[in-house]
């Protein structure tokens, strides 16, 4: 059995509008995951959907309490850090930019260690007008499809930076 998230109270996935898990096992240890996961500017490079990530705070990489935004799917987001345990946990509270109906999304990832590598599971749950229109009904199962491309593409990521150099032909 995994850890899964841990929720604050507003964004418990039994009271959410929108909730999606997605899951992978990765053959690389969970310093290298939390490596690409924590260089947010930089996630494009193995993820091309997220080339609009800016860190607001002086770190340049995520921390408790950074900062950043992002454009995601053609929406403007402000996120700020509220979990933060170095190689475990990290999480962000999310509100969309020029939003005035106080929608509001809480995503979480989290790392296990495992004998071969690591495991990978990152949730999100989101409340509010806007994600249940944009999300919820003009494209249900974005949300899960989305993650599930990240998790894959994290997991090829990390793999290609532990993998073994060629042996040289003789």
């Amino acid at each position: 059995m995994y850890a899964k998230v841990t929720w604050p109270t507003r964004y418990d996935p039994k009271t959410s509008a929108i909730y999606a898990l997605n899951d992978i096992d990765v053959k690389a240890p969970p310093e290298t995951v939390w490596r690409l996961l924590t260089d947010a500017e930089n996630w494009s490079g193995y993820f091309p959907a997220e080339d609009q990530v800016k860190i607001l705070t002086p770190k340049t990489e995520l921390a408790l309490g950074t900062r950043f935004s992002r454009v995601t799917v053609g929406f403007p987001m402000s996120l700020n850090v509220t979990e933060f345990e170095p190689h475990r946990r990290l999480s962000w509270e999310t509100v969309v930019d020029g939003d005035t109906t106080g929608s509001s999304a809480y995503h979480g990832w989290v790392i296990t260690p495992t004998d071969e590598g690591c495991h990978v599971l990152t949730e999100e749950t989101q409340q509010g007008p806007f994600f249940l229109e944009e999300l919820g009904r003009k494209n249900p199962g974005a949300l899960y499809r989305y993650h599930q491309d990240w998790v894959e593409c994290l997991a090829e990521a990390a793999e290609a930076q532990t993998a073994p150099p060629p042996h040289p032909r003789g």
